[in-house]
């Protein structure tokens, strides 16, 4: 067995500092009160020993353990395949890393994830969690708010309960909606179809309630169920067509929907956009310009959403202002939400 060499202490760090114990403490935690000229030869020393705090016992000191909880409300094989989720996790680690702060995420799919899940939040593992891709009726509000832990969600919440003091943030998903369908109906188009995301997500609802805003009188037979997914988007494709034939232009919830709506429609041997004009939401460079032809979409920041949920909730832990959040919550309204913009492309 190959032996290590003892780990430099505190101790070991006040001596080559030549400042007492206590000083060095103070500093390696990050409290104020100690000269700039002291601090940095601590800093010194902590470089040239390689010393490396307790985590356990900084904890004890600053009562924070440097993570967060990141709870996606979909089964693993949903976040690893989707390419919003890494957008989203990007944007969250790039925020926790560049505060120090270690990203646990953790994944639910059934009643047992749940549960395993709920034990985590209040074991007092994390200093608070951020919480995505809800559905109606999930217990993980409930959960959260039981384990005490401060909480950003992303997305709108749907719930009633204490709604006014959750912080959340979205994007404009109804307005986003809206341009989308002005922008088909600014094409001459009249037959507009619409297939929506899984309808117990607010964002889903919101966008389906952006295209009725625009087609409040389309027939009912234009709108098809999907789910998010590709081969959600081929499916309700080929319900609207063999119910609709003569649609002549579809928005989609979300560009991978529209990726498969796509394949359905070259299947068929509708051109698109003569015959058949497509608009996605989201703008995921990987699906929309890869798409043929490459997808006119609405963009929402969805890195820069996972960062500011982030950030909301390290400034709420070390009670500092939300100066750099674009509308930052207040009592009375606790989200941000984020602009949408049409991307045109073929």
């Amino acid at each position: 067995m190959t032996e290590t060499a003892p780990r430099p202490t505190l101790e070991a760090v006040a001596e080559r500092a030549g400042v007492s114990r206590a000083t060095v403490s103070r500093v390696v935690n990050g409290a104020h009160g100690v000269r700039d000229a002291l601090a940095e030869r601590v800093r010194r020393a902590v470089e040239e020993l390689g010393y490396v705090p307790n985590q356990a016992a900084r904890s004890l000191v600053t009562r924070r353990h440097q993570a967060v909880a990141v709870v996606a409300a979909e089964p693993e094989t949903r976040v690893f395949a989707d390419p919003y989720f890494a957008q989203q996790l990007r944007g969250i680690s790039k925020e926790l890393t560049a505060h120090d702060n270690q990203l646990v995420l953790l994944l639910t799919e059934g009643r047992e994830d749940h549960a395993r899940v709920g034990r985590y939040l209040a074991g007092g593992h994390v200093d608070g969690a951020l919480v995505f891709s809800l559905h109606l009726d999930d217990p993980l509000p409930g959960l959260v708010r039981g384990a005490g832990l401060p909480t950003v969600f992303g997305g709108r919440p749907d719930w009633e309960d204490g709604r006014g003091e959750v912080v959340y943030v979205d994007s404009d998903n109804r307005g986003g909606a809206r341009s989308a369908v002005e922008h088909l109906a600014g094409l001459g188009r009249t037959r507009v179809a619409h297939i929506t995301g899984p309808l117990d997500q607010t964002s889903a609802a919101d966008r389906l309630a952006g295209f009725r805003d625009v087609r409040p009188d389309a027939d009912p037979g234009l709108v098809a169920p999907g789910d998010f997914t590709s081969g959600g988007g081929e499916r309700a494709m080929r319900e609207l067509l063999d119910r609709c034939p003569g649609l002549d232009a579809v928005f989609a919830a979300n560009d991978l929907t529209a990726a498969g709506a796509l394949r359905v429609l070259r299947e068929r041997g509708r051109r698109v956009p003569d015959d058949v004009a497509v608009v996605g939401f989201d703008d995921m460079l990987p699906v929309a310009e890869e798409t043929d032809p490459p997808l006119t979409t609405v963009r929402q920041d969805i890195e820069g959403m996972g960062r500011l949920m982030a950030r909301l909730l390290l400034r709420g832990l070390d009670g500092g202002p939300a100066d750099d959040v674009p509308r930052a919550p207040t009592a009375t309204e606790p989200g941000v939400i984020l602009p949408t913009t049409l991307v045109r492309r073929a």
